[in-house]
């Protein structure tokens, strides 16, 4: 009878370590390659959680990959390399573990590719510390508040647009508009104690651009490359971008103000897309399955200030505007997760007009928190002087504008091309915050003569 007890005591404390998660559920067990479908590869007799990695195995051939989904018995997996020599029925092995990143200083100056891995020929990684890619967001109660402007070192941003240390903002842009050299002053021009850059669904030839001739050997050393272009398979492209999160998020944990700069979201997004639709996901949206609209606000949310008397991070997300649709899916959902945007016009651009930066369309929600009333007027009465110009624009140029029909039309007439000047910016020219808006006070208060 004792024995018995006993027995039915072990079993109760083991199912209570289960559900407690004091014990782990049931181990992986091995199962073999069923078939291929596009990008993706359906396994059977495997048990493996959801997230957690797998090995393939098929004679010479090793292939890793991670599950993605599942359909009853069957796991739906999706490779991180290439499938060249691996044939049905291979073994497919489980692993215990899902996806970490390596953290620690030992990143600064190095470039790491979508997985983790090294890509700068400067020899293994030495960092030690491992933390979740896809870890939890801080809880909002616990937050610092948003108090301190950001410098960006443009002025246009600065003074019109002001960034609070801990803000998420968008940058929005089509093809050819001067995005990438705008990312580019801000991480050479922002004060920010590290730099986290995620080259996310890119072009390969900008990663060597960026860290060459944007960063610089003095900027690349307080920084961390994480590279995932455009060749690479989606689920390193969405690995990357959560492993630059993941970075971000441990320097922000050791008290230090970071600068994340995501280039681009929509690629992580588009990543998402490829996977789900691969494993059956229904497209809803302009082609873009349910997903992906969950894991963005995931993905953004980990960034911002850290809990009381912790570090921040600050960051930038590039949305891609094709054909400068600003409507398209990824778009307006980004803008109602994020804390601004930043529009670049291409009309600007072919003026020649940079950093191109819409100042109708664009907007920081946290500038009022962080700026003096005086700025603040200041740069309202910028926006409503460049408003009323860019409004009756085509009268003016054409000449069918009489002067004194409008007294506010007529201000703006005189001080357009003042507000111009303003905004232009040379890429090699940092203009720090104070300076910014001392230049803007100045701009504003003056009077035509």
């Amino acid at each position: 009878m004792t024995e018995t007890v006993g027995r039915a005591e072990g079993w109760v404390g083991r199912v209570r370590r289960r559900v407690t998660g004091l014990e782990p559920s049931s181990p992986a067990v091995e199962g073999i390659l069923r078939r291929m479908v596009g990008l993706t590869l359906e396994a059977e007799g495997c048990r493996a959680a959801l997230g957690s990695r797998c090995t393939i195995q098929d004679g010479g051939a090793e292939v890793e990959a991670e599950v993605v989904g599942f359909s009853g018995e069957q796991l739906f997996l999706m490779p991180t390399g290439d499938l060249h020599g691996v044939m049905p029925r291979a073994r497919v092995i489980p692993s215990v573990s899902s996806a970490q990143a390596r953290v620690g200083p030992e990143l600064l100056g190095r470039v790491l590719d979508g997985g983790g891995r090294p890509i700068d020929g400067q020899g293994p990684l030495k960092a030690r510390e491992r933390t979740p890619l896809m870890a939890e967001p801080v809880n909002p109660l616990e937050r610092a508040p948003i108090t301190q402007p950001l410098d960006v070192g443009v002025r246009s941003i600065n003074s019109l647009f002001t960034v609070g240390r801990g803000q998420r903002m968008g940058l929005f842009a089509g093809s050819g508009v001067g995005k990438s050299v705008l990312l580019g002053m801000m991480t050479r021009y922002t004060t920010a104690d590290v730099v986290v850059v995620g080259l996310i669904g890119e072009r390969g030839r900008e990663v060597r651009e960026f860290i060459t001739e944007i960063l610089g050997r003095h900027g690349l050393a307080r920084s961390v490359v994480v590279a995932a272009p455009a060749d690479t398979s989606p689920l390193f492209r969405l690995h990357g971008a959560m492993l630059a999160t993941s970075i971000a998020e441990y320097f922000r944990d050791q008290g230090l103000n970071v600068l994340l700069l995501m280039d681009s979201l929509t690629r992580y997004a588009q990543a998402q897309r490829e996977i789900g639709l691969a494993i059956g996901e229904p497209p809803t949206t302009k082609g873009y399955p349910p997903s992906v609209f969950n894991l963005l606000p995931r993905l953004v949310e980990r960034a911002g200030n850290g809990a009381d008397g912790r570090g921040s991070i600050t960051a930038f997300y590039t949305v891609l505007v094709e054909g400068d649709d600003h409507q398209e899916p990824v778009a307006d959902a980004a803008r109602a997760i994020l804390d601004g945007h930043l529009v670049l016009s291409r009309r600007l651009a072919d003026s020649g007009l940079y950093p191109a930066v819409e100042v109708e369309q664009s907007i920081s929600r946290v500038m009022i928190s962080v700026t003096h009333e005086e700025h603040q007027k200041a740069a309202q009465i910028f926006r409503e002087l460049y408003a009323a110009y860019r409004q009756n624009e085509d009268l003016i140029s054409v000449g069918a504008y009489q002067r004194g029909a409008d007294p506010r039309v007529d201000q703006a007439i005189q001080y357009y091309p003042h507000l111009r000047a303003f905004l232009q910016q040379d890429v090699g020219e940092a203009v720090d915050y104070d300076a910014s808006v001392a230049t803007l006070l100045q701009l504003t208060g003056a009077r035509p003569s």
